[in-house]
């Protein structure tokens, strides 16, 4: 790594030249006599000659003044921070007996010195000239060059430096004993402090001073200037830095403490009536690759922790928010640092009072709920992150290359590469090909009619050959064959040359007859591909509609699903797919059936269809991550995760799968970042839709009576969605007590869960093992309201028939079979309907459908068989 320029090091002279004051004014009404003032950094570098300049004219003062940048003094942490301040003074006309000279300062403009940062030899800016108070003058500036002989960084250096921008705002709901100060009363000094590390042994204190006490009534404005961290100016209005202002944002987006909904009251109250102390103060810090080191020593009464890991994600630059101030120990300051020492970016924000209030009960009770707004921003983020089109690339060597030939991908492109021209080649000519068929198959419907009518007879051989050339003579006519044919000549060449590598003409006639033959067999396959595709989408449009829609077959799917027939359930899956094979969905669909099965491979190539054919495909996304991770291909789950963050960066579940995945690799920052991600996007989306409350208790005998009160509150702000997925979660691990409770819960909000359905299935199925028949009722009416399927009649048929109630169980099971005769269940409990009631030839042809559909449940067999043996009837045996 290239060093940068040390004590030792030549300096580099800064020059600044002041060429021109513009629409300057004085006190007086005629011309005046000025000057200009250059400093920097505490010192004044020069003063101009004194120039006559007319009102409301221009006045060249051509002054030039420098300094020297080096790591002694002006250095280029300094050059960050602190701009060039020039004062224009007025000579003001001497009176009688007046022996001295006399001036005023007409204003003050601040040149900021950032580009010369940024690798600039030199900028021109034009820089207002802020007015000092009762100063007459109406927008005057001046015209002003900044140059260096060379860069202050090299290429290198630029790219391994970087600027820190810390911006102390407000802090909020001070203790009521600060008052403003009075002309007898003690001076006060209200002044904050961050300490920073810049590597894991250096650290620098950056002050902030100046703090202004307000007793409040109003808001802080959003979108005030922010000031340079300098001393008073006799010029106000040069204290801000120019385009710079405080960029609030919603508290649920903050970083920090203090931001839950409980705490937003409270947050209000405080930022508009309570005292505060506000800087509104921007300090840069210049960070080499080396960082900086400042011993500055500090008294202080009040401290705020500020975690600056979140800026160890990556792409990450901005950490802001709401922190809350402690008494100040040192105990616990070692404590803080011990617990940081592993990660080398930690800041520890600490404000405090020149009165000097005593470290115990007192200030503790004083600050208690005292919070001070912290920005911290870097220029350039310390992990890049990967640009969109890294993230593609990334996403189709996972989707298409094997992971162990992903690493050798540079090497083994060589071989490679005739194949992926072969595939562009081809995919080329088919699509000419499916553009050909269109075109022909248009100028045969405007010259016969629709090509494919429903239940139209076909035409006959006679026929078909008549039609064939007029169509032949038209696009001959016209110029349309010969234009078709150079448009898939260049497709068939490209073929030709990627497929047989040839690049010259054959001298051996047998070789290029097989060659000519192979070609032939060749683009034919690829053609009727290309064609099927062609003709099969436009005739679909004059196709019958199926018996059985496409939203009808998911549901049927998801009920087999949800019944655990995964047979059944694939063969709906299957016909889905049958007839639309492009919508990722039904592939993802396909792959959760897979991983109900545990067949993860098959699971998986279906989620990565779904991403091939839809790259925001989120779901299959998240899934492609979850299964590389369970394979051991860790980069690969990263690339997943990664590209669904992306893809929907408010998604709650992608955060948390995201900083499941890190906290698996040990990786704390990472983890930690992912799910306050998570966390912020949850609190949005709480607020833009308040979550439903319940009054329910929760009773955990291992907590004490304040974290029982605590665990109720929480209790009450729970999502339904939440419960149900607990709910999900005991069910699938057999916890059908724990699973009944969570699905109770979620029934009692004001609000229903997303999905009901499977929760009314799953409750009332468990009602009916636990043998609470109305119960079960209950429930699966509420499923046939809500969302009738042949599950839900058929578990209200059961419940019925448990309660004796046949005719109400008839019923709902002739429901269940309308919409889905084929359910070998529906037929069982009808067979023993029909027994109960005494009807000889229904239960025997209903127990004869419940064989022939394969009915699984050995419990109903058994009872259907006993009841038989009962009544002497229903089995076609007898």
């Amino acid at each position: 790594m290239e060093q940068f320029r040390g004590v030792g090091d030549k300096a580099t002279l800064v020059k600044i030249t002041v060429l021109r004051g513009n629409n300057l004014r004085g006190n007086k009404a005629e011309s005046i006599l000025n000057y200009v003032r250059a400093e920097f950094n505490g010192i004044v570098l020069g003063d101009s000659q004194k120039l006559d300049a007319a009102v409301d004219q221009g006045v060249d003062y051509n002054f030039t003044c420098s300094f020297e940048c080096s790591d002694a003094a002006h250095t280029l942490d300094d050059m960050a921070h602190k701009p060039v301040i020039l004062t224009v003074i007025e000579v003001l006309p001497k009176e009688k007996k007046q022996k001295e000279e006399k001036t005023a300062v007409i204003g003050q403009a601040i040149v900021d010195l950032l580009p010369l940062l940024h690798g600039q030899v030199s900028f021109l800016s034009t820089v207002l000239l802020h007015p000092t108070p009762g100063s007459p003058a109406e927008a005057p500036s001046l015209d002003v060059t900044v140059c260096v002989p060379e860069p202050l960084l090299s290429g290198v250096q630029l790219s391994d430096s970087n600027l820190l921008k810390v911006t102390v705002e407000t802090a909020y709901s001070v203790p009521e004993v600060w008052n403003p100060v009075s002309g007898s009363g003690p001076l006060s000094s209200y002044v904050a402090a961050l300490q920073v590390p810049l590597t894991a042994e250096k650290e620098q204190v950056l002050m902030f001073s100046n703090g202004l006490l307000k007793v409040g009534g109003e808001s802080e404005p959003m979108g005030r200037p922010r000031k340079w961290p300098l001393g008073p100016l006799l010029a106000p209005g040069a204290q801000f830095i120019p385009g710079v202002s405080m960029e609030g944002e919603p508290i649920e987006m903050e970083d920090g403490d203090l931001t839950s909904i409980e705490d937003r009251d409270f947050r209000k109250e405080a930022e508009t009536n309570k005292k505060r102390v506000s800087w509104d103060t921007e300090r840069r810090c210049f960070l080499d690759a080396e960082g900086g080191e400042d011993e500055t020593q500090l008294s202080f009464h009040g401290v705020a922790y500020v975690d600056m890991a979140p800026l160890l994600y990556p792409g990450a630059r901005r950490v802001r928010g709401a922190y809350r101030l402690y008494p100040f120990y040192d105990s616990d300051l070692l404590v803080k640092v011990k617990g940081a020492s592993t990660t080398a970016i930690q800041g520890f924000c600490r404000i405090w009072c020149c009165w000097g209030f005593p470290c115990g009960s007192g200030l503790r009770h004083c600050i208690s709920v005292t919070y001070i707004i912290i920005e911290i921003a870097l220029e350039k983020s310390l992990v890049p992150k990967r640009s969109p089109e890294e993230l593609a690339k990334s996403l189709f060597l996972a989707l298409h290359i094997p992971s162990f030939l992903a690493a050798l991908l540079p090497s083994l492109l060589p071989y490679f590469l005739p194949s992926i021209l072969l595939y562009q080649a081809v995919q080329e000519y088919q699509a000419q090909i499916a553009s050909v068929a269109g075109q022909v198959l248009e100028q045969y419907q405007q010259l016969f009619g629709p090509a494919f009518l429903p239940g139209e007879k076909p035409l006959d051989p006679t026929s078909q050959e008549q039609r064939k050339t007029k169509l032949l003579g038209e696009l001959n006519y016209s110029g349309k064959y010969f234009a078709f044919k150079e448009q898939i000549k260049y497709s068939v060449v490209r073929i030709v040359r990627e497929k047989m590598l040839r690049t010259e003409a054959f001298s051996d006639p047998e070789q290029l007859q097989a060659f000519l033959s192979q070609l032939y067999v060749f683009l034919v396959d690829e053609m009727h591909v290309a064609l099927n595709k062609t003709l099969s989408v436009d005739a679909q449009e004059t196709q019958p509609r199926p018996l059985v829609d496409c939203a009808q077959l998911i549901h049927f799917a998801k009920e087999a699903q949800l019944n655990g027939d995964y047979q059944l359930a694939a063969q709906y899956y299957q016909e889905q797919l049958t007839r639309d094979r492009s919508d990722p969905a039904h592939w993802f669909d396909y792959g959760v059936l897979y991983m109900l099965t545990a067949d993860y491979q098959k699971a998986e190539e279906c989620f990565h269809y779904a991403v091939s054919m839809e790259r925001t495909h989120l779901p299959s996304l998240l899934m492609c991550g979850i299964l590389a991770e369970m394979g051991g291909r860790l980069e690969e789950a990263e690339t997943f995760f990664e590209g669904a963050t992306c893809v929907d960066p408010a998604n709650v579940v992608a955060w948390t799968l995201f900083g499941l995945f890190y906290e698996g690799q040990e990786n704390s920052i990472q983890t930690e970042m992912a799910f306050l991600e998570a966390t912020k996007q949850q609190r949005a989306a709480l607020v833009v839709t308040p979550p439903c409350r319940v009054e329910t208790r929760v009773e955990s005998p291992g907590l004490g009576e304040e974290e029982q009160e605590v665990a109720n509150c929480e209790s009450f702000t729970i999502e339904p969605d939440v419960w149900a997925l607990f709910g999900h979660i005991h069910h699938l691990t057999g916890e059908f007590g724990k699973a009944q409770e969570c699905y109770e819960r979620t029934l009692d909000f004001v609000t229903d869960a997303t999905d009901t359905h499977p929760i009314y299935l799953r409750l009332g199925s468990i009602y009916l093992q636990e043998g609470e028949f109305q119960r079960a009722k209950t429930t699966y009416l509420r499923a046939c309201k809500s969302s009738p399927s042949c599950l839900t009649w058929l578990g209200l048929g059961i419940a019925c028939y448990r309660l004796g109630e046949l005719t109400e169980a008839e019923d709902a099971l002739t429901e269940a079979n309308i919409l889905n005769n084929g359910n070998a269940e529906v037929w069982g409990y009808l067979s023993l309907v029909c027994l109960q009631t005494g009807r000889r030839l229904e239960a025997e042809q209903s127990y004869k459908y419940a064989l022939q559909l394969n009915l699984q449940k050995e419990a109903v067999l058994h009872e259907i068989k006993a009841l038989q043996d009962h009544v002497g009837f229903g089995n076609p045996c007898f």
